[in-house]
């Protein structure tokens, strides 16, 4: 295929100017060994990890394309999960900032993650109401929980027993027994969604926060294991009450299944915890510890309270009784009488169990937070604002009253507010961002920003030549010219009575043009004027001409050889006129929404025309002539430039893409595809090899000019690949045959991997095949020729190290991903399951992969179970299979039972030489004590 033409490839160089993205969450990581300094939050498709103190980027944990919703730090402080809009997770190494773990059974975007006490498990919640609990360690998924009509908010693990708890926008709260997977308790005390969940008093306490200023709290009684399940203590309300009431003497009979469920736990309603926020809770969380409780709305207020523990509320209680002791002695004459009583009524409220520490007043409104409790009782907070910042807090919980105090703020990384103009320095190297509130100056190379100057609501820029000042063209009319090096606002002008919608320089660089709202084109020219304060010559701009039109300035253009202005204009319309006289030339008419965005090739034979209408038109200069109309963009296209010396252009449109065209050719070259909301505006540099754009995700990304040719052809061809891919993994899941939906399900999903994974399998089970056919036919030929005949080695086999065809296909098996083995089984045709099952029972008898064939093994059986068991010839199989499968199975526990009674051993010796309890048993059994001795006491008050 020959190249007609050869266009260059830009690709993504750099995401920056985004501090935090606003899906996602903020969480505390620990990096060389330090906790409560570094902070992770979610920076488009990227996590981006800031070192608080410093207010530094130490680390990107790189993503893939969709952008992430949701964080959560594994408990040991190595791994980070994250979850994407796509419903994939990824778990990183944050020692490597490597991507180790892919997991993909979501449908929608993950909304919630958390790991178990030990890190072994990780549940994920999403918008497609699903729960699914992973396996981190083998990598796999291990069921999907089924039960909620609304996206899940929350999910948590418990830690006395194995059950997870997950609350949804469905107003219910589901408690599930992981050992069962099944749902046995729903909590319907709720009138609207259920937005947090939080854990509190070594999990004996559940809070809730749905959309008012209630935080309700529910009581968790574990059942001993030893209590007859016929006799339960508590008993499932029959009417739709909140939680469990306690069953009267007359109400002990009860269906098996209730009783069942009762022996896990009981939950009933405690209190709440009013709020002073009106608005619903937007996060609920504790720290690490669960002694700090934390919630806030759609405000900037975020509010502590300090979960007291046994020992505290116990003192607490003794001032309280000592108190009440003294008025009933001073009220009364019948003291004993009295005590009696208040000895009685006095009991422990919610509210003196957790009690108000202070609120945090934020610099704007909140997205989310995280808490950190120092040993030395300091609390950390990190808060992720709506507009672009990362706060840090720290409070003194001892210190009466709380101080707080503001320790970090991240905020030079990016905008305030979207940028809404872009401009590239003449050397290639400088680019301005200005927003609602800041114009910035970064450079290209390192991406930092080296000035920060405020402004009003910027709508357009430019570089003056030279590159030492700025022009900025404000929603207010105002024109603001700044010098970069001292970052001073130079002088600020009254241009126009309406919005500078659009500035160009003129090519004579002596001077340029504004168009704005209140229907005047205005020309400006450079002039040096004396400063009054150092009495030198600074610069300065004077208006020359007006050109008074009938409707508002959108666009303004000059052509390079400045012989012709090009005007866009609400009506529709772009009007040409000559730049001397300011006599109309051509009116180019067309557009049905009006004209957003234009630019003029720099030959000055050809303008474009973006607008809202979504399309895109391409003129002639000489005669106004339309030479083609394309459908750019699905939404309004929001600018468009040529690239310098050539005739392609790149246009940005609100559909979030950015498309590069040719416009002699009238053909798409290539899209850009990186930003996750409206893409305002783009600027190229001068050379043409950088494109950088800014969006409403508040990022700015660069694009670089690579020197990989692009093959139009080959374009197509990976488009129509990404669209089937994608329609791949909407299709219908494959479901196994005779089950029925019920509450858990398959963990995975369908997804081009998967189905790569199944290819793969077959193939290697083709090959298996006809190898082994090919090697009867060489002892057969062996046979009648009386002697050895050599034997031609397949290339691939031969590529393996010429190993057997059987042993290839467990290299295959091995080489599909642990998470994405089953569904990679669900999709592999029954008629490959005969030789796989044969294989099997050969693997097996050699010692090989023991755990992964008997999870293969297990799941092809689940799956074509009745074909397996009505197919004669695979009986004897069967049979083999399940004499080896058992003794084998029994030998690999065997050696791991032999294997933990050495570590026993081990843990005992180094006990006895060192004379000191190992690991955590001493601790675990001072807490028991401590606990017996706490409950002694109270029945010892209760009594008194």
């Amino acid at each position: 295929m020959g190249l007609t033409k050869q266009y260059l490839r830009y690709t993504g160089a750099a995401v920056f100017g985004v501090v935090a993205s606003q899906k996602g969450n903020i969480t505390f990581v620990t990096l060389r060994g330090e906790k409560g300094r570094y902070v992770a939050v979610p920076a488009c498709e990227h996590v981006f990890v800031w070192d608080t103190r410093k207010a530094e980027k130490v680390l990107i944990l790189q993503g893939l394309k969709q952008e992430v919703t949701a964080l959560c730090p594994s408990p040991d402080g190595l791994h980070l999960a994250v979850g994407y809009e796509d419903g994939s997770i990824r778990v990183f190494s944050l020692l490597s900032g490597e991507g180790t773990i892919t997991f993909n059974g979501h449908k929608a975007a993950v909304t919630a993650l958390k790991y178990d006490e030990l890190g072994g498990s990780l549940a994920s919640g999403s918008k497609d109401t699903d729960v699914i609990v992973w396996d981190v360690i083998n990598e796999s998924g291990l069921y999907r929980l089924k039960g909620h009509k609304d996206a899940v908010t929350q999910v948590l693990f418990l830690k006395e027993k194995n059950v997870l708890v997950s609350s949804s926008k469905d107003t219910l709260v589901k408690w599930w027994d992981l050992n069962t997977q099944h749902c046995f308790k729903t909590l319907v005390g709720h009138r609207t969604e259920v937005w947090g969940l939080a854990l509190v008093a070594g999990g004996k306490l559940l809070l809730t926060g749905s959309a008012d200023s209630e935080l309700r709290a529910w009581s968790i009684n574990h059942f001993q294991e030893g209590l007859d399940p016929n006799e339960p203590q508590y008993k499932r309300s029959k009417g739709p009450s909140e939680g469990l009431e306690e069953s009267s003497d007359g109400d002990k009979v009860e269906d098996q299944d209730e009783a069942q469920e009762e022996c896990i736990l009981s939950c009933t309603k405690a209190g709440s915890i009013m709020r002073e926020g009106r608005d619903r809770v937007v996060t609920l969380a504790t720290d690490r510890t669960g002694r700090i409780l934390a919630c806030h709305g759609t405000d900037s207020v975020l509010e502590i309270f300090c979960v007291l523990s046994e020992e505290e509320i116990r003192k607490k209680m003794e001032k309280k009784m000592k108190k009440a002791r003294k008025k009933a002695k001073q009220r009364s004459n019948a003291e004993e009488e009295e005590e009696e009583e208040v000895g009685g009524s006095l009991e422990c409220r919610l509210e003196e169990k957790i009690v108000r520490l202070v609120n945090i007043k934020a610099s704007a409104k909140i997205k989310s937070f995280d808490l950190i409790l120092s040993p030395r009782g300091e609390l950390k907070a990190a808060i992720m604002l709506q507009n672009n910042i990362v706060e840090s807090y720290t409070l003194n919980s001892a210190a009466q009253p709380s101080q707080v105090a503001r320790t970090a703020r991240i905020t030079l990384g990016g905008h305030r507010s979207d940028a809404r103009t872009l401009a590239f320095s003449s050397d290639n190297i400088a680019i301005l961002s200005a927003s609602a509130e800041s114009v910035k100056i970064w450079n290209r190379s390192t991406l930092q920003c080296i000035r920060t100057m405020t402004c009003e609501y910027a709508l357009c820029s430019l570089f003056v030549p030279g590159d030492r000042q700025v022009i900025v063209g404000t929603k207010v009319g105002k024109l603001q010219l700044y010098d970069l090096a001292s970052g001073n606002l130079l002088e600020t002008l009254e241009a126009h009575d309406g919005a500078v919608w659009s500035i160009s320089l003129s090519s004579d660089q002596r001077g340029f043009v504004t168009g704005g709202a209140d229907k005047c084109v205005k020309f400006w020219e450079f002039e040096l004027v004396k400063d009054e304060n150092t009495s030198q010559k600074r610069l300065s701009v004077k208006q020359t001409r007006v050109l008074q039109l009938d409707e508002d300035v959108l666009c303004v253009r000059y052509s390079p050889n400045q012989k012709l202005l090009a005007v866009a204009l609400l009506d529709c319309t772009v009007k040409i006129f000559y730049t001397d006289t300011l006599k109309f030339f051509l009116s180019l008419y067309g557009h049905k929404l009006p004209v957003l965005c234009m630019d003029i090739s720099y030959d000055g034979a050809l303008i474009a025309t973006g607008s809202a209408d979504r399309n895109v038109k391409i003129w002639g200069l000489d005669f106004g002539d339309c030479h083609r109309s394309l459908f750019a963009h699905d939404d309004s296209v929001m600018y468009l430039q040529f690239v310098p010396k050539s005739h392609l252009f790149f246009t940005a449109g609100k559909d979030r893409k950015i498309k590069q065209w040719d416009a002699d050719k009238f053909e798409q070259v290539q899209t850009l595809e990186g930003h996750h909301q409206e893409v305002w505006c783009l600027a190229l540099s001068p050379n043409g090899d950088y494109v950088v754009s800014s969006s409403h995700d508040k990022s700015l990304r660069l694009w670089e000019r690579t020197r990989e040719p692009l093959v139009l052809e080959e374009e197509r061809e990976m488009q129509r690949e990404a669209e089937y891919e994608e329609s791949v993994a909407k299709e219908d899941q494959p479901v196994v045959a005779g089950e029925t939906q019920g509450e858990a399900g398959l963990a995975g999903k369908k997804t081009i991997e998967t189905i790569k994974g199944a290819e793969r399998i077959m193939e290697a089970i083709e090959l298996y095949r006809e190898e082994t056919a090919k090697l009867e036919e060489h002892k057969a030929i062996c046979r009648a020729a009386g002697k050895e005949v050599p034997l031609p080695v397949n290339p691939i086999l031969l590529a393996y190290g010429s190993i057997s065809p059987a042993a290839y296909v467990l290299e295959v098996l091995k080489k599909v991903k642990s998470s994405e083995l089953e569904e990679s089984l669900l999709v592999l045709p029954f008629s490959y399951v005969p030789d796989l099952l044969r294989l099997f029972g050969q693997y097996l008898r050699q010692d090989s992969e023991v755990e992964l064939l008997c999870r293969a093994l297990l799941f092809l059986l689940r799956i074509h179970f009745g074909q397996i068991t009505s197919n004669q010839m695979l009986l004897q199989v069967m049979e083999d299979l399940k004499k080896t499968t058992i003794a084998k199975v029994s030998q690999v526990r065997d050696v791991l039972g032999f294997n933990m009674a050495g570590l026993q051993f081990l843990k005992r010796e180094i006990e006895a030489q060192d004379e000191v309890t190992f690991f955590a048993d001493a601790t675990d059994r001072l807490e028991e004590k401590k606990r017996k001795r706490k409950k002694k006491e109270r029945m010892i008050l209760a009594v008194v």
